[in-house]
């Protein structure tokens, strides 16, 4: 097994911070127009902020652009991510729009412009021990499962992809995602599991 050099590594950090930071400026008109469209088209507030795991479990609040509404049933009760989804949303998702203020995260250090994806905390206690080894690198903007299927993979392949990430760590695997990440975005593979708006919820091993 390989030393977890992303845990110790500053060339990865130094990579994040000069790569996001130009993104963001190379972006900016970006950002302004797809914020002012999601205003427009879902109100506000604009950006979507929820608490996730990151390094080592800590959690952090990741940001992303809005893609749903806040419809609730009569007892006010979110309806289904489903239902909330809208045509706008589904947009922003297939292109990764939405997921461009991570870029905010990365630059603060809760992220990672490459590492296993953050997802929900409740799944915290339901991974198995070689499962959680996925935190003990910064989760990142996108990764090795994204690269290699994204939500057409089931939670065990992703997880699987995860850690031999974290295994296998190196500055040229973090550029190898990187553009193909890219070509990704464009095919717009993977985007959700057959009938979830992006993967069915995690349960652990049944």
């Amino acid at each position: 097994m390989k030393r977890h050099r992303s845990l110790k590594d500053p060339f990865k950090r130094a990579l994040d911070v000069v790569l996001s930071l130009m993104g963001l400026v190379a972006l900016s008109p970006v950002l302004l127009c797809t914020a002012l469209a999601v205003a427009v088209k879902l109100g506000r507030p604009v950006l979507f902020r929820q608490k996730r795991p990151g390094l080592n479990g800590k959690p952090f609040y990741m940001l992303k652009f809005r893609t749903m509404t806040d419809g609730r049933d009569k007892k006010g009760d979110l309806l289904p991510d489903e239902i909330r989804l809208t045509a706008f949303g589904k947009l922003l998702r297939s292109t990764s729009l939405d997921e461009l203020p991570e870029l905010l995260n990365v630059l603060k250090g809760d992220m990672s412009l490459v590492g296993p994806r953050p997802l929900l905390m409740e799944y915290l206690p339901l991974y198995s021990k070689e499962q959680a080894r996925r935190h003990r690198v910064r989760p990142g903007i996108t990764g090795w499962a994204q690269v290699n299927g994204r939500n057409a993979l089931s939670w065990e392949e992703k997880f699987a992809l995860d850690v031999w990430y974290v295994d296998n760590w190196s500055i040229e695997l973090d550029l190898r995602i990187l553009a193909k990440t890219v070509g990704a975005v464009f095919k717009r593979q993977g985007i959700s599991s057959g009938g979830h708006a992006t993967m069915p919820p995690f349960e652990g091993k049944r």
